[in-house]
């Protein structure tokens, strides 16, 4: 015999609504669970397929495509309100002013953006991301909509491996591409190994994207200072060209990878370093 299909998340939403109270909260956590659901577009889908399985199994009969579909989806949909009522908690804990950020339209589109790149997204990692996105957005005024919204942008862009190298310039800020690549990697590629170009190409993606640089020296205003540049050698120089896995130059995050670290891997933004 086979097991009942679960189609009862939607329904324990509405079943946590009910018990609210208080109607301000109770309106401010429907707006925000609309806003979560209306960016995705099966979701409309499942709840009829939902309905229509009922019917089906009254009348004895079940469509095993549709019975399959609806199992994937029935998962999904539990992640998804998993994620929505994670973001919700942390900002009913955040205080007077996360809570009226959150029935702004402008954090409301912010939301619908959000969820639709977290339904895209092909990776728990990424997902994470997101939720923790949405919830700093609400919960702090650190960047203005459009960075969060660039922010979205680039988790939807960037690579996993691209991650990696910027985590491990977050924790060793003045850290060389030598060093990051032997924390991320137990091999020693030769320079014209594909690895080396796949490494160069994400170093090149990250810098180009103005969220990492090579370190630079600031003054008491915060002024970038010009190196003084080497002496030429009379003699003839190095026979090869500078490498992949370089362990001179050293690179640290700009500004905005540094909130976008904070934004998207830290659970509650409390201030922004430097």
């Amino acid at each position: 015999m086979d097991k009942p299909i679960k189609i009862n998340s939607i329904e324990e939403i509405k079943s946590k609504l009910s018990e609210i109270e208080d109607k301000g909260k109770k309106s401010r956590i429907t707006r925000f669970i609309v806003s979560a659901l209306s960016s995705i577009p099966w979701v409309g889908g499942f709840i009829g397929a939902s309905s229509a399985l009922h019917a089906e199994k009254e009348q004895g009969k079940i469509n095993d495509l549709q019975k399959l579909w609806i199992e994937e989806h029935q998962r999904k949909i539990e992640e998804l309100a998993h994620t929505i009522f994670q973001i919700i908690d942390k900002l009913e804990l955040s205080g007077i002013d996360a809570k009226e950020r959150m029935e702004t339209e402008e954090y409301l589109t912010l939301v619908k953006r959000g969820f639709k790149e977290w339904d895209n997204s092909e990776t728990t990692e990424k997902k994470e991301y997101i939720r923790k996105l949405l919830t700093n957005a609400c919960a702090t005024n650190l960047s203005t909509d459009d960075m969060i919204r660039l922010f979205i942008e680039w988790i939807r862009t960037y690579h996993e491996t691209h991650f990696l190298v910027i985590k491990e310039i977050y924790k060793n800020r003045g850290i060389t591409r030598g060093q990051i690549w032997r924390k991320i990697s137990q091999s020693q590629p030769s320079e014209n190994s594909v690895e080396a170009d796949l490494y160069k190409l994400l170093i090149r993606d990250l810098s180009t994207g103005g969220i990492i640089r090579q370190h630079r020296e600031t003054d008491y205003y915060g002024n970038f200072i010009k190196k003084t540049p080497a002496k030429r050698v009379s003699k003839t120089g190095a026979a090869t060209y500078k490498s992949a896995f370089d362990d001179i130059e050293q690179y640290e995050l700009t500004e905005m990878g540094q909130r976008f670290v904070h934004y998207t891997m830290e659970d509650v933004v409390t201030q922004i370093d430097g």
